[in-house]
């Protein structure tokens, strides 16, 4: 049994820790073999949000912060990276990633950039609407965006030719994983058990800090030491495609087996037939083993043929949302809160009938689409006893000046009672609402440009020679 490739999981989404990604690349740094850092940045609510200019701007800063943190120990120690923060303008990354080396004065990489996820005007609207999916009642008329999920077989091919950094916009969250696996041990298409490992261990570090006990951390039923410094996860992936996690050493959380479970099970609707670009990943007899203190070994898991079509995730302009927030502390505040609610609801129904409405108290009920988490309001157990409440009201609409109208009527509770508001903040913010539908793979074409030395390389189809631009 003999260990052919190591990845770090870095980051778990656009907004993950920075600091984090570089224990992970030290660790690496120390060990040899192939080594790769992925980065998943790309969550559908991501992808809607980059659809604001500013928003992209700030998200390919953070991106660049990210990188910074750890491109200098890579580029000096044979470190490949791959992410999917290349979002809608992966071209521009790619440019600003090569900016970013100058900055730091390091070596310049091969950047790779793989695209083909961009569905609009290849795909036309009356096709998108006709497909199986969630997407049925939309308005296709506002539709923004289409963006297919990749498969690992792109990112695979960009390694071979030489790439130290892969950029993808959409692609399947463990493709970022076993993209690398593929290159390394030159897996076939049909070699499904292996593409099988390749996609477990990618959806076990996908989510970063995730599986070292993140997302598994409650102080009452399953504490979780130093949790303010988790350590990010390592999969290691052997010849008989056994994935070995851990996590650098002096660093807060734990890998358990109930840590990995919990991950195995995370955002699955069947354990047995898991689909992916790539293959369809059956976990119902996978072995979850702990073999050392935050070391655990997952094999077995099966593989069966790829999918034919692939997930498209779906855009659509729908209005505008608005959020009004004001604050009651002291004395009866939830009662204050309570009443500022009445107040709101009832000019709501008078002065804007058309704007669904929505009030909250919040961590009292904020969370649940009903008030099925709220206790009643003469529950002595919760009456009085809440001494700082924060009430928020929220709406939307495609008329922005009666979102901010009822916005502004919720600010002028300052004055108009109940006593003691204060804190105010309004929020107006485009709405964008997604779904998603099913697109045959066959109509999808995946292309990959390569940035070296002031030329860009074309791939073309993939696993193709490359043909060189001036």
């Amino acid at each position: 049994m003999k260990i052919r490739l190591k990845v770090g999981g870095c980051a778990g989404f656009a907004g993950d820790r920075y600091d984090a990604a570089l224990a992970v690349a030290q660790t690496l740094a120390n060990e040899d073999g192939p080594r790769f850092l992925v980065f998943e940045t790309l969550a559908e609510r991501t992808l809607a949000l980059s659809q604001d200019p500013s928003a992209r701007a700030a998200r390919q800063r953070m991106m660049l912060k990210r990188l910074s943190v750890v491109l200098p120990l890579c580029m000096a120690s044979g470190i490949k990276i791959v992410g999917n923060f290349g979002s809608w303008t992966p071209h521009e990354t790619a440019s600003a990633i090569a900016d970013l080396c100058n900055t730091l004065d390091c070596a310049q990489p091969k950047v790779a950039v793989v695209t083909g996820d961009d569905l609009i005007g290849k795909v036309p609207v009356d096709v998108l609407k006709t497909l199986p999916g969630d997407a049925e009642h939309e308005d296709f008329n506002r539709l923004i965006s289409a963006n297919a999920y990749l498969g690992a077989f792109p990112i695979a091919e960009a390694f071979d030719h030489g790439a130290d950094i892969v950029v993808t916009g959409r692609i399947a969250d463990p493709a970022l994983v076993l993209g690398p696996m593929i290159h390394t041990l030159q897996l076939a298409p049909n070699h499904w058990d292996a593409l099988a490992c390749g996609t477990l261990a990618g959806h076990l570090i996908e989510c970063g800090g995730q599986v070292s006990g993140g997302y598994f951390a409650d102080p009452v039923t399953k504490p979780v030491p130093n949790l303010a410094w988790i350590g990010f996860p390592i999969v290691d992936i052997t010849d008989d495609f056994i994935c070995h996690l851990r996590k650098p050493e002096n660093t807060g959380g734990f890998i358990t087996r109930q840590t990995v479970i919990e991950q195995l099970l995370y955002e699955i609707h069947d354990p047995a037939a898991y689909l992916t670009p790539d293959v369809v990943l059956d976990l119902s007899q996978v072995t979850v083993t702990e073999c050392g203190q935050d070391k655990v070994l997952v094999s077995s898991p099966k593989g069966l043929p790829k999918p034919d079509s692939l997930k498209t995730t779906l855009c659509f302009e729908a209005g505008w949302y608005g959020e009004t927030e004001i604050s009651y502390a002291g004395l009866h505040a939830d009662s204050r809160g309570l009443l500022a609610i009445e107040v709101i609801r009832e000019r709501a129904a008078m002065l804007f009938p058309d704007l669904p409405l929505r009030c909250d108290l919040v961590g009292v009920s904020s969370v649940f689409a009903s008030n099925v988490g709220m206790a009643p309001p003469d529950d002595p157990e919760w009456l009085g006893n809440s001494h700082d409440v924060r009430v928020r009201v929220a709406t939307f609409s495609d008329d922005k000046a009666q979102v901010a109208a009822l916005c502004a009527d919720v600010e002028a509770l300052y004055t108009n009672g109940p006593a003691g508001g204060g804190g105010v903040r309004i929020q107006l913010t485009p709405r964008i609402t997604t779904g998603s539908v099913m697109v045959p793979a066959s109509s999808i074409t995946t292309q990959i440009a390569m940035y070296c030395n002031g030329k860009a390389i074309e791939i073309s189809p993939v696993r193709q020679e490359a043909i060189c631009h001036d």
